[in-house]
């Protein structure tokens, strides 16, 4: 399984790619107000890039649980710069993580060449159009109901076939406005509508998705369910949970695993490539 697209070749049957998160906001759940100062969030894609990155993920609105939304304008002010600023510095690509196709235009203009939607095309209508038009990549994402209200008691009568459904429907809303099927990367949606038992599973059964035939991203980082599931302790003590999850998610078939502490997690990505793949991976 790869996935090619203008200078960038990624060849997922090799080893397990590793994508930077980049929050150019003030109140992101892990590091809201880090790195929303331009200069800062430059600085810290390159320092992920050294560090291991293979896809820089600015996102430029908090879609922790219960957040609101900004507009399309702000939401541009915050990732445009910062985005130009990487173009001509980072060797990776980078993926622009939202919902509104505006924001999508705008960010590829500046330099980003994936779309990373949590809504799976749903949110905006004119987003696949975008996707399409520009020949990026495009992540399509389960997500159940809306980041303001998708953790008021998720339910689900059966978990992993209605967001394998899910996924299937943005599946052909993408074919449908002309994206290619060799570049959709999907992902189960980690902590967007679900319990930690939900979460738990998702991980456990990743396996099942992979018969999408196409890239699966795991998107865990540092998320409530491992600070509950540890004994309520606070993002900052997260790692060594990050880091199981992480494992046990490439082992059941994450290609992309999205990240805050790229140089601990492309450690732990090249253990578990090399059990899984066979130890000459470790050392290439």
């Amino acid at each position: 399984m790869k996935l090619a697209w203008r200078n960038f070749h990624f060849d997922f049957s090799q080893r397990t790619y590793v994508m930077g998160i980049l929050n150019v906001t003030p109140d992101s759940f892990s590091d809201g107000g880090a790195y929303f100062n331009k200069d800062s969030a430059v600085e810290q894609a390159l320092r992920m890039q050294d560090e291991g990155a293979d896809i820089i993920d600015v996102g430029g609105e908090s879609t922790r649980p219960g957040a609101g939304k900004i507009s399309v304008k702000e939401e541009i002010n915050r990732v445009v710069p910062v985005i130009e600023a990487l173009a001509g510095k980072v060797k990776v690509p980078i993926s622009i993580d939202t919902y509104k196709a505006g924001v999508a235009e705008a960010a590829i203009q500046a330099g980003a060449s994936i779309i990373n939607d949590i809504s799976g095309l749903r949110f905006d209508p004119e987003m696949p159009e975008i996707a399409a038009g520009n020949k990026v990549p495009v992540v399509i994402m389960h997500i159940k109901g809306a980041p303001k209200n998708m953790q008021k008691n998720p339910v689900y009568k059966a978990l992993i076939p209605e967001i394998i459904d899910y996924l299937h429907e943005g599946i052909r809303i993408a074919g449908d406005a002309g994206i290619p099927d060799n570049m959709i990367i999907i992902d189960p949606g980690i902590g967007f509508g679900k319990t930690v038992g939900h979460n738990l599973e998702i991980i456990k059964r990743l396996n099942e998705f992979t018969g999408f035939e196409k890239p699966v991203l795991l998107g865990h980082s540092r998320k409530s369910f491992i600070g509950r599931a540890l004994g309520d302790i606070p993002v900052s003590e997260r790692l060594e949970g990050t880091a199981a999850a992480a494992a046990i998610g490439i082992f059941n078939g994450a290609n992309i695993i999205r990240v805050h502490d790229v140089k601990e997690m492309a450690g732990v990505a090249k253990i578990a490539d090399g059990i899984k793949r066979g130890f000459m991976t470790c050392l290439s």
